[in-house]
Formats: C-alpha cells, sequence, structure tokens
C-alpha cells in the first residue's frame, strides 16, 4: 500500500467512552499541542518546589504520561531519545506527557543552598500528588528509569488509585547493605562523582569499551548537571529503604503493586539483579518482564524502538489505544522494535519468526481473554 493504514484493535477496557465508537477521536489529535510544544511549570509541594515540564491537557479519563528519570540525569538527558523515536510520538500524541525533575537536577538548576535538606526518596514519591492535582490528571501511567522507576513504585504503593500502570526501567527495590553502603563511600572517595554515576547507569562492558554513549554521557552529566545537587540525590538514593512490597502469599499481610506494571533491564546492566529481585515481590498475573538484549543499561536510549513497541503492546494490553497507525502494514521501512523471541516464564515457550502478526499476538498481555492464555502467568522474558 502506499499510504499508512490504520489497524484497529478491540478496546477491552471501557475507560474511554467518548471515543467508543467515535474513530476520529483518535485520530484527530488537534485537541494536543505540537510536539514541540512543552511548557515548564515550578510546582509547589510539601516537600519543596518541583520542576516539570508538560505536553497537551487532560481529557476526559485518559491517564497522563507521567515520567522519572534516573539519578545523575534529568527529563532531557534520560528521556530525549525515547520520546523523540517515531513512533513513540505516534504513541504519545493521544496523551498529555508530563516529565518530572528531581529537585535541583534539570537543565540550568540553580545550585540548592548549603544546609539543605534533601527530601527522602519517599518524600519524592509524596510530591507527586501535588503534580496530578495541579494539573488536573484523573490518572498516570507512569514510566521510569532507576531511582525514578524506585520512586514511582512507592508513589504508586501509597496512592494506588492514581497509577493505571507502570513502567520501570531498571528498578531495584532493595535498600543498600551496610556491605554496598561502605561499597558506595569508598567509590564516591575514590572517584570522581559522574564516574561513580556511570557506573549505575552503564554495564561493564559499556565502561570498559568506552563507547560513544557513555563518552557523551559522561561530558553531558559534567556540564549541564549541577554537581553538588547531584550528590545530593545521589547519597539520598543510596539511603533509601527496601520498596515495602511482597507476592500475595508470600508473607503475612503482603502488599504489592496492584497495577499492571512492565519491568524493563538490559543484558548484563548493573541493574539486572535488582529487577529480577523485583520481579518475584510483584503479582505474576498483571507483570511483564523484559529483559532486551544488545541494550546495555540503558535500554531506552540504546533501542527505542524496540521499546516503543513494548510500551505501545503495554497500552494495548489496558485498553488505551484502539487505533494504532503501523507503518509495517503500509509496505514502509520495518521499525527496528520488531520482537524476534517472547518466553513465557514457567508456563510456555514461544518463538516468533518477526511476523507482525505473530509478535503481536505474543506481545500483548492484559487484553488476552479470560479463557486461556488469559490465565497463564504474565510474567515474561522478552529478548529484543
Amino acid at each position: 500500500m502506499a499510504g499508512m493504514k490504520d489497524q484497529q484493535f478491540t478496546e477491552e477496557k471501557p475507560l474511554l467512552p467518548e471515543s467508543r465508537g467515535q474513530e476520529t477521536e483518535m485520530e484527530n489529535c488537534d485537541t494536543f499541542v505540537a510536539t514541540g510544544d512543552w511548557k515548564e511549570h515550578d510546582i509547589e509541594t510539601p516537600y519543596g518546589m518541583l520542576h516539570v515540564v508538560i505536553r497537551g491537557a487532560p481529557k476526559g479519563n485518559k491517564p497522563a504520561i507521567l515520567t522519572y528519570h534516573d539519578v545523575g540525569l534529568n527529563h532531557k538527558l534520560c528521556f530525549n531519545t525515547f520520546f523523540h523515536n517515531e513512533d513513540m510520538q505516534e504513541i504519545t500524541k493521544h496523551f498529555v506527557v508530563c516529565h518530572v525533575d528531581a529537585p535541583g537536577q534539570h537543565i540550568g538548576a540553580p545550585q540548592l543552598p548549603q544546609g539543605y535538606q534533601y527530601p527522602t526518596m519517599d518524600q519524592l514519591a509524596g510530591m507527586l500528588p501535588s503534580v496530578v492535582q495541579h494539573f488536573g490528571f484523573k490518572s498516570i501511567v507512569g514510566i521510569g528509569v532507576g531511582a525514578g522507576a524506585y520512586i514511582l513504585a512507592k508513589f504508586a504503593l501509597i496512592f494506588p488509585d492514581l497509577v493505571e500502570g507502570l513502567v520501570l526501567l531498571n528498578i531495584d527495590p532493595n535498600g543498600k547493605g551496610w556491605i554496598d553502603w561502605a561499597a558506595t563511600k569508598l567509590s564516591g572517595l575514590t572517584s570522581a562523582l559522574p564516574d561513580t554515576v556511570l557506573a549505575h547507569l552503564f554495564s561493564q562492558e559499556e565502561l570498559m569499551n568506552n563507547t560513544e554513549i557513555v563518552q557523551n554521557y559522561r561530558q553531558q552529566i559534567n556540564n549541564t548537571v549541577n554537581q553538588f545537587n547531584l550528590q545530593l540525590f545521589w547519597n539520598m538514593y543510596n539511603s533509601r529503604r527496601d520498596l515495602e512490597m511482597n507476592r500475595s502469599g508470600s508473607v503475612l499481610n503482603a502488599k504489592t503493586l496492584s497495577c499492571p506494571a512492565m519491568l524493563v533491564v538490559g543484558d548484563n546492566a548493573p541493574a539486572e539483579e535488582g529487577v529480577v529481585e523485583c520481579n518475584s515481590k510483584l503479582d505474576p498475573t498483571n507483570t511483564t518482564f523484559l529483559k532486551m538484549a544488545d541494550s546495555g543499561g540503558m535500554p531506552q536510549i540504546t533501542q527505542p524502538g524496540k521499546l516503543t513497541e513494548a510500551f505501545k503492546y503495554f497500552l494495548q494490553g489496558m485498553g488505551y489505544i484502539a487505533y494504532v497507525k503501523d507503518r509495517r502494514m503500509s509496505g514502509g521501512p520495518v521499525p527496528s522494535a520488531s520482537m524476534t523471541r517472547l518466553v513465557r516464564s514457567r508456563t510456555a515457550s514461544l518463538t516468533s519468526a518477526g511476523s507482525v502478526d505473530g509478535s503481536r499476538n505474543r506481545a500483548c498481555t492484559n487484553s488476552d481473554s479470560s479463557e486461556g492464555v488469559g490465565q497463564v502467568s504474565h510474567t515474561m522474558e522478552v529478548s529484543c
């Protein structure tokens, strides 16, 4: 076909009553501002000011897509590559998008005053309801990386009614033990802060090869992030407590995430063990575990196309994308996001030859019917 073709998917979750039977709403995005039209806000919260940037305005019951970056980064360094991906823009134009910067971490942030008490990780999570209330969001779908993933998970545990779903990259649910704490302190004494942070962000292979992306981020962290402010955020992240969540039935009065969650980590990433541990604490019926090959420590930067496709399937499973333009059906170039293999852990093994229908059927999780596959564990491993 010469043009782009719309692919229709059944909307299982009737949270968008105004769009049911109205195909034009998902296709006509005039109600949303252009991709480059971002507005900055400084929002007052119980624990200090919070810098956010937002595109679009909430409409109906659609959730906002809210992001939170990792330590050493800000929303631009952490998410620009991902959100500028062409296929990701096709998805996000249907939603209001809100990027949150941790206090003092955004580009051009003034240095925090001497003696400033940086918010704890729990307090950083406690700042987010002010953002939701300020913009009138009904709920959010969160995308967090590293420290940001921890903060969003904590937010979902405290305010479950405000969170529709979470995409958590490189999350470590465990607090630092004494040995880890001592190792971090020693590293801080022997290494410059940017190098210490890089070891948190990238795999050992990437660091040893001093890849172009490592060189670029070393320069960016040095030049665009206030080092005093970064040290405060870094110290607080390394002082975090365990996320108090456990899979139902594993301990008395177990509490875990009640929303659908997608955990993502790259092969040999520094956070790999933590993500596996987090997976063991979540409800397997609404958790997806993606282990992405050849993506290093920052899959959203090195493999934005693959992560975009996974995110699309995640939203489809929640019933939020009824119509998606798929360039592969038009004879155009196949995006790099095609998944090559998917395995449902502990339940079944499925292989995909890369066909459009095959990859879609295997990747849709929560939209499966209640019979058959729908009752199988949604915990899965995806090598892309």
